[in-house]
């Protein structure tokens, strides 16, 4: 979880313990279950679900994983689960988004207030910060994997209708249009490209950088104990951390 997808928290999930590999398929089965229950079990006819399983595969989920929740939330009708979104400040003014997916708003809501409470933060109201970030679709290709130049791969992901495109040392990073994330993942597959992220994010449009070093590390303190909450699926941010 981050503001943004940076190569070295994908890294960490492509090298993650089998503890955090299990709480990622857990948090993808959430996300699966919200999707069912909004929009219906059939991922043809339901773009958010259909999403929802390339995020999976991109996280590598076995497909008999994907399938056993796909069965078990379908006969469920999305069983219990709803999608909840909190929004509030940390230290220094550092903008923050919580996307949690909860069978139980009470607890969920307490557990948040708690952990923004606890770190320096405060709680805001809907939309409080929410204004700080675009909603977008971004896919990530880890170049070890191809034999694409840049240019050339800029070029594909333009023709497959990619909003913008940036490229590091490690990735190609394809942003596009919230609504068009579906098409051009699926345009891409076409050509045989697989990613290493597939999936929406918001992104901030402006970032903030903490100067109090003791501020930093209460930040970073607060993000590691929303990654453990059962109930997180996403945190964004604007902070700065270069």
């Amino acid at each position: 979880m981050s503001g943004h997808s940076k190569w070295n928290n994908i890294k960490r999930k492509k090298e993650g313990t089998d503890a955090k590999r299990a709480q990622v398929f857990t948090r993808i089965g959430r996300e699966m279950a919200v999707a069912i229950k909004e929009g219906g079990a059939d991922p043809v006819a339901n773009s958010k679900l259909k999403d929802v399983i390339a995020k999976a595969k991109a996280n590598n989920v076995p497909n008999d994983n994907i399938q056993r929740m796909l069965s078990k939330y379908t006969s469920e009708g999305g069983g219990n689960f709803e999608s909840v979104t909190y929004e509030g400040y940390g230290p220094e003014g550092v903008a923050v988004i919580v996307e949690a997916a909860t069978d139980n708003r009470n607890r969920t809501a307490s557990d948040i207030r708690h952990y923004f409470d606890k770190y320096g933060g405060n709680l805001g109201a809907q939309n409080s910060v929410s204004w700080q970030f675009e909603r977008k679709g971004v896919l990530v290709i880890d170049r070890a994997e191809l034999e694409d130049e840049e240019d050339d791969m800029m070029m594909i992901a333009v023709d497959a209708g990619a909003e913008d495109f940036e490229a590091s040392e490690e990735t190609f990073e394809i942003t596009t249009d919230v609504d068009s994330l579906g098409e051009v993942r699926e345009n891409l597959e076409k050509q045989g490209y697989r990613f290493i992220v597939a999936e929406e994010q918001m992104i901030a449009t402006n970032t903030v950088k903490i100067a109090d070093p003791d501020n930093a590390a209460k930040f970073q303190k607060f993000l590691d104990m929303l990654d453990e909450c059962d109930d997180v699926q996403n945190v964004w941010h604007n902070w700065d951390e270069e």
